[in-house]
């Protein structure tokens, strides 16, 4: 190995609690991860090699939320070999779905589904990687933006800020030219609250926004459940849909619990 190459910063890539969508994404950039393997050593990433370079690691790519003891001990020791660490998906960044067992008893789940339930060591929640370590910076999304991934690795090798938006959903939407779903065809969507990065798939389908990429910046929800209820929606209606992917993100969560009271 010559100098030049010990010298190029590592790339590594860790699996905690999720379904591995945000992993395959960074796969899926194709020719892109040439470029990145080109400038960068991939270190550690055991979706796609066997293969591992011990750390310090430059940088981290981190994937899953925290919902066992030992991945909560193992968090820690990833943010120690880590200069920078940073979350990808709504795993990662709100607990992902998974989080969704934060509002019922836990137990009561794995007595169901598992045959020998003392077997499973479990937390009672599925929390964000930031509740247990600092993170240096959080990409959203369920799964990320390819481009937003890509952006993100070339941000943190050349030492700047990320160029990620932090405006929402309806932004993309007046920018692709797609008319807004509720004011035209009445149908509920997260989209105001949402923080862009998806290109407005689901309302260019004439469906609503379901808030994968979490909330955008200063969501104002309160707001957006006015206009919901002018729709014909009901409290409960505001709860389902603010308690999926990102349900554990403090906006969605403080705006769920209160529509449930």
């Amino acid at each position: 190995m010559t100098t030049e190459t010990r010298l190029r910063p590592r790339l590594a890539v860790w699996k905690f609690a999720s379904c591995d969508g945000c992993q395959l994404t960074l796969l899926d950039c194709e020719d892109q991860l040439l470029e990145i393997a080109g400038v960068i050593d991939i270190a550690y990433f055991m979706e796609a090699t066997k293969g591992e370079i011990e750390g310090p690691y430059d940088l981290s790519l981190v994937e899953g939320s925290i919902t066992t003891p030992d991945d909560a001990e193992r968090i820690q020791e990833v943010r120690r070999l880590s200069d920078k660490v940073v979350t990808i998906g709504a795993c990662a960044t709100a607990g992902g779905i998974q989080a969704l067992r934060n509002w019922s008893n836990v137990d009561d789940f794995i007595s169901i589904v598992y045959a020998q339930p003392d077997y499973i060591a479990t937390l009672e929640t599925s929390t964000a990687i930031s509740d247990h370590i600092h993170v240096d910076f959080e990409l959203r999304g369920c799964p990320i933006s390819k481009h937003q991934l890509l952006e993100t690795i070339d941000a943190f090798v050349h030492k700047r800020q990320p160029n990620i938006p932090g405006h929402s959903v309806c932004v993309e939407c007046k920018m692709r030219g797609t008319p807004c779903v509720m004011v035209v065809q009445g149908t509920p969507c997260l989209g105001p609250i949402t923080q862009a990065g998806c290109g407005a798939i689901c309302p260019a389908y004439d469906r609503g926004c379901y808030g994968c990429f979490g909330p955008a910046e200063s969501p104002n929800i309160d707001s957006l459940g006015r206009w919901w209820k002018g729709l014909g929606e009901t409290d409960t209606d505001l709860v389902l849909a603010l308690r999926t992917f990102n349900a554990g993100a403090p906006e969605f969560k403080e705006a769920s619990d209160f529509y449930e009271r």
